[in-house]
């Protein structure tokens, strides 16, 4: 009987005669190609980490079967053919032990080498998108005077913008990293949180015209230090430090530059310090997007920076950006539009190869024209000069939403995401992305992460209700919201929309009396500022006082509505959602034929084909302009096709809201509230 020395001995010449190690090494050297060529290229197609990792463990997992493949089959110039064994056919019983002893050997050999490959690889695997990641921290001011802390936000700002420029590079974006200033800092957490390897902290001390800054590379996954350094200089040498900063972290991090990115990174802003200081003061509250005399002060000190520097390119893009913002929010005027378009011009006039120049005009375009197609050519432009910046990314998906482009701009919303995990606003578009494709549980997991970093947003408890109406008929949220943005501290601007808020909601619980008293309470002229909530707290007080029986009362009120629709579109004529919101009031009064007219007007001003986000909004107002005038039939039809694409029209919507009560009746209402449920 053979020892069990000279069994292993046999079974690896075995594996000789069989081939298996011709097969072993060429089945590495393709496996260690593949590995590195996917570590190359995922994090350029922007993959995600796990397709890194599920690859690699695809290839260790194969290497057993190709082994087990190997010892069984030969490849002969007759074909593919079974491996003879050694042990004679006339001895089964031995032939049988020998074939079990080998296949165990073969396995066990498979797995050990496999679970010793997986051991170095998977960890590098998972680490390949990490290596090349960095949040700049918030810079600390160490001037003395405690009013040039914003000089040390924008040089952190600088700095980043510049990092965003590189390709190669995955970089946090701003208001990501801004919840970390005045905390104490442990680099770990803050790494695993962000996402990233790297963090960079500073600090900056100004005097006059004199500029220190001080800073440091710190691998977050072992908390050490890669280096540090201090760079002093005149107030303008600030940006050539900024510049020697991003190089050194793209070498620090091996990260490839690109001649071009080199040359975006070289370019001076301005050489006129005291427009620089302007210009970061006016960036530092632009980022208050819902705070209206922030943006005025940042708009103005835009202006003080092109005053003192006419050549100032960023300056005009940004001011520019920012105007485009106000033409969307609240100030849809011609003069606004026309104002944010030469802005924009002037910038890319000054600096064509700009990237926030062609950003700016992106905007222009997209919220001064809704020229979809011109705004998304120049996104993309400047998106391969700031490949890294979130803000990009989501302008690109909200156009592609709007063209119905539901994946792609999905896609690019949970890019921005992972460049900006902190951003609340990023982060309830997203959500409104899987609200519109009624994809719930995408939708309730996005925005409760980021209800978990902003517990009292407005604007995600408000997705947070939507969401539980339209999947479950569900008010409590909505109630429970509400009581929760009541009992938080005053604020003008906030209180007001919860206020509209739980109008809508009485509405729904059909308490006519406590809607019409609700929206009675909201002051007008708290109100100036936003025509079209000024339209909807009339027309909502209006369809309440009907529900009560109060005709009188209702038509007066609905005249007012009327009269506030008027100056809305005197305001704003190319705005489709004005006429459509005049078409309901227009209804509501009884001119069924004026009321179907502006709102298939609207229609043809923003069809779904143009518009897959708010288009479906003006066909749903048409909807309702037909349920008011009593023609079911046009309203089931603009209904039935709601229900069939993304909107955020469903069953329970229609069954909870009191406009269509009157339908109720109608069989064919039925059957489509039927039909609905079943899709």
């Amino acid at each position: 009987m053979p020892t069990k020395a000279t069994s292993v001995n046999g079974f690896f010449d075995e594996l000789k005669r069989r081939k298996v190690y011709r097969v072993a090494v060429a089945y590495v050297i393709a496996a260690g190609g593949i590995i590195q060529l996917a570590s190359a290229v995922f994090p350029a197609w922007e993959l995600p980490n796990w397709a890194l990792r599920l690859t690699v463990t695809l290839l260790l997992v194969g290497f057993p079967i190709a082994l087990i493949l190997a010892w069984a089959f030969d490849i002969t110039p007759q074909g593919i053919r079974v491996t003879q064994s050694l042990v004679p056919a006339s001895q089964p019983e031995a032939a049988k032990s020998h074939r079990q002893r080998n296949i165990f050997l073969l396995v066990a050999l498979g797995v050990i080498i496999s679970g010793a490959a997986g051991f170095f690889l998977l960890p590098r695997a998972a680490a390949t998108r990490l290596e090349k990641s960095i949040a700049v921290l918030p810079f600390e001011s160490l001037s003395d005077d405690k009013e040039n802390a914003y000089f040390a936000d924008g040089v952190q700002d600088d700095i980043l913008t510049n990092l965003s420029k590189i390709g190669d590079l995955k970089v946090i974006s701003r208001t990501s990293v801004m919840s970390y200033r005045g905390h104490s800092r442990n680099v770990r957490e803050i790494g695993k949180a962000l996402g990233v390897a790297n963090i960079l902290e500073g600090s900056v001390r100004r005097s006059g015209n004199k500029v220190r800054v001080n800073v440091q590379l710190i691998d977050a996954t072992t908390d050490k230090h890669i280096w540090a350094e201090d760079y002093d200089g005149e107030l303008t040498d600030v940006f050539k430090i900024q510049t020697d900063l991003a190089h050194q972290i793209a070498d620090a991090l091996q990260a490839k530059l690109s001649p071009m990115e080199k040359a975006q990174m070289a370019r001076k802003p301005t050489e006129n310090g005291e427009a620089y200081l302007a210009f970061v003061q006016a960036h530092n509250l632009h980022g208050a997007v819902e705070d209206p005399e922030k943006l005025k002060q940042a708009e103005q000190l835009y202006e003080r920076a092109i005053e003192l520097d006419p050549k100032f390119a960023l300056a005009f893009a940004r001011s520019a950006q920012l105007g485009s913002w106000i033409l969307h929010s609240y100030d849809m005027t011609q003069a606004r539009r026309e104002k944010v378009r030469a802005l924009a011009e002037k910038a890319l006039q000054l600096q064509p190869d700009l990237p926030e120049a062609h950003l700016a005009l992106g905007f222009s375009h997209y919220y001064g024209d809704r020229d979809y197609d011109a705004a998304l050519a120049e996104f993309l432009i400047a998106q391969k000069s700031l490949p890294n910046d979130a803000e990009v990314h989501l302008a690109i998906g909200a156009i592609q939403r709007r063209q119905g482009k539901w994946a792609e701009s999905t896609a690019n919303f949970e890019r921005a995401v992972s460049l900006n995990p902190k951003d609340i606003w990023i982060a309830q578009n997203l959500a409104i992305n899987y609200e519109m494709q009624r994809d719930y549980e995408a939708a309730h997991r996005t925005i409760d992460r980021a209800l978990q970093m902003e517990p009292k947003a407005f604007g995600l408890l408000e997705v947070k209700a939507k969401l539980a109406i339209e999947e479950k008929g569900d008010l409590s949220v909505a109630e429970e919201c509400l009581a929760a943005l009541k009992a938080m501290p005053p604020d003008a601007q906030r209180d007001n929309q919860v206020a509209l808020g739980r109008v809508g909601f009485f509405l729904l619980q059909r308490k006519f009396a406590e809607a019409a008293k609700a929206a009675a309470e909201i002051p007008d002229d708290q109100l100036a500022s936003f025509p079209s909530a000024l339209v909807g707290k009339y027309a909502a007080m209006g369809a309440a006082r009907k529900a009560l029986g109060d005709d009188s009362g209702a038509h007066e009120t609905f005249m007012k509505a009327k009269k506030h629709a008027e100056s809305r579109i005197g305001l704003s004529p190319g705005e489709a959602s004005a006429h459509a919101q005049m078409a309901e009031v227009l209804a509501w009064l009884g001119e069924k034929e004026a009321a179907v007219a502006e709102g298939k007007r609207a229609m043809e001003m923003l069809p779904e084909s143009k518009d897959a986000l708010e288009g479906p909004e003006i066909t749903l107002s048409l909807a309702n302009v037909y349920a008011i005038v009593g023609d079911n039939t046009h309203a089931i039809e603009l209904l039935d096709g709601l229900l069939q694409r993304p909107s955020p029209v469903t069953v329970q919507t229609l069954k909870l809201n009191p406009i269509w009560d009157p339908l109720r009746s109608d069989p064919r209402f039925q059957a489509l509230l039927e039909k609905g449920a079943k899709a």
